[in-house]
């Protein structure tokens, strides 16, 4: 299989923008907010090696007076600190290769690292679900069969401790599987128990609405879901059943997610344009969201959360990923009649071009980013790892074919990863390595890094292994 290369310049430590586009070296927007200031302090070198003499320009801080700085013990610790680390290995971004990991003859819509980075899960719409053990070469640990598809996998979701998957489709119906068994093929309730969790009231029937999103709480208790009947349910592991149902939205909620670790509040985005925030403490006084935000001109396909519990990011069907800081929701939506395009169906229609320039009038997002394309399926959107990068990125798959990934702060498309032949759904950035693993409709898994011989390397050692390179390095 041929390559085709993508290429991440560095000229005097500054990165040039990759790719073609109208916005081809120029800024979207210039973010004074203080999100900007808080990506800075996450992703930038000690103070003392950013001083320089009188009169002279402000330059990036190469790596060379990084590592030059850590010798001369400038920080006082006589190590990087995590800003110092992110700093340098942000620079080094996954987009060489790609080296293919897998192909399929169905259409990949799943495509997820693990926490720690050690599995990657891969769902297809033929109904299998890969997991690969990425410390082992990519082996594959886990073949699963899925159990009442219908449609497809639309989505997965790792238990913490790793020991869980749940996947989901168009049904009430979740399954669980244990991913740490000894069987390698795993066929629902044939070769292995695949335990049914039902978010249905018992009496929908078995196909009363199907749901598009599901997440693990951080303690594992939990799984929070979003469904085509336009509601958030909240299922209890530990009791077996649902414990919350909220009629969050006025179409189908596409995303859903916890804000933190805590679990209190939660994030949602649906059809109906809308980013909810709910708060689970003083929900069943209110009956009410915690606050709404409005921006999009359109569905809204995904959101992710910084994990902070106050930013996120979503990803629209107007083509645009927006930044959202919660402490600017209202109490209610603000509608403004005529601002939809109301025969446009992204399923099969391309966005009208007279659109694309049209702005929200009450458009309550910090940030905004163009340049990918939101069509004929959820596309995903996320925030680039903490470790490694500060979160300074973001990246996205798209109909083009393409992964996008953007500066955070400036706006400008940084990387352009080119090599699919159809829609990526969803891709997925290494949580601590330089490497990031997209999935397409064209059934082709594949991996771009940033080897430092021009072919794609063993993924390191974790970070927490005493023999891992990037902790030898940069710590």
């Amino acid at each position: 299989m041929g390559y085709s290369l993508s290429r991440l310049t560095l000229e005097s430590d500054h990165f040039d923008e990759v790719g073609s586009s109208q916005t081809s070296g120029k800024l979207l927007h210039n973010l004074e907010h203080e999100v900007a200031q808080l990506t800075k302090l996450r992703s930038a070198p000690h103070e003392r090696l950013t001083q320089i003499g009188p009169g002279k320009r402000d330059l990036p801080v190469s790596v060379v007076k990084m590592l030059a700085g850590r010798e001369g013990n400038y920080s006082g610790r006589g190590r990087f600190s995590s800003a110092d680390r992110c700093h340098v290995l942000s620079r080094y971004l996954p987009v060489k290769g790609p080296g293919l990991v897998d192909h399929m003859p169905s259409r990949a819509y799943v495509s997820q690292f693990s926490a720690d980075g050690s599995l990657f899960i891969a769902a297809f719409q033929d109904s299998q679900i890969r997991i690969y053990n990425v410390d082992k070469g990519w082996k594959i640990q886990k073949n699963i069969h899925a159990k009442t598809m219908r449609w497809t996998v639309t989505d997965t979701s790792l238990s913490p401790d790793q020991h869980h998957l749940v996947y989901a489709s168009m049904s009430p119906i979740v399954h669980m599987v244990n991913v740490g068994s000894s069987q390698t093929e795993s066929l629902a309730n044939v070769t292995e128990i695949h335990e049914g969790l039902d978010f249905s009231s018992g009496d929908d029937g078995g196909y009363s609405f199907g749901i598009f999103s599901i997440k693990f709480s951080t303690d594992g208790h939990e799984l929070v879901a979003g469904s085509s009947d336009d509601s958030i349910y909240v299922y209890d592991l530990e009791a077996n059943k649902p414990s919350l149902r909220i009629l969050a939205h006025t179409s189908d909620v596409n995303t859903v997610c916890f804000a933190d670790e805590s679990g209190h509040l939660i994030y949602s985005g649906s059809d109906d344009t809308l980013c909810k925030v709910w708060d689970r403490r003083c929900f069943k006084a209110t009956g009410r969201p915690a606050g709404v935000l409005t921006g999009h001109l359109e569905g809204i396909t995904f959101i992710d959360s910084k994990g902070d519990g106050r930013y996120f990011i979503s990803n629209g069907k107007d083509q645009a990923i927006k930044l959202w800081d919660i402490r600017r929701m209202t109490s209610k939506a603000t509608c403004i009649p005529g601002h939809r395009s109301s025969e446009w169906d992204y399923r099969w229609m391309d966005y009208p071009p007279q659109a694309k320039d049209i702005k929200h009038p009450s458009d309550q997002s910090i940030a905004t980013y163009r340049g990918h394309s939101v069509l004929r399926t959820l596309i995903r959107c996320y925030f680039s790892p903490a470790y490694s990068t500060g979160q300074k990125y973001i990246y996205t798959g798209s109909h083009d074919s393409g992964v996008y990934i953007y500066d955070l702060v400036s706006g400008a498309r940084v990387a352009t990863l080119k090599y699919h032949k159809a829609p990526v759904r969803d891709c997925s950035w290494h949580p601590y390595y330089p490497m990031l693993v997209s999935s397409s409709w064209d059934g082709a898994v594949v991996r771009w890094e940033f080897p430092g011989n021009g072919e794609a390397p063993e993924p390191a050692p974790a970070p927490f292994s005493r023999n891992s390179i990037w902790r030898r390095h940069f710590s």
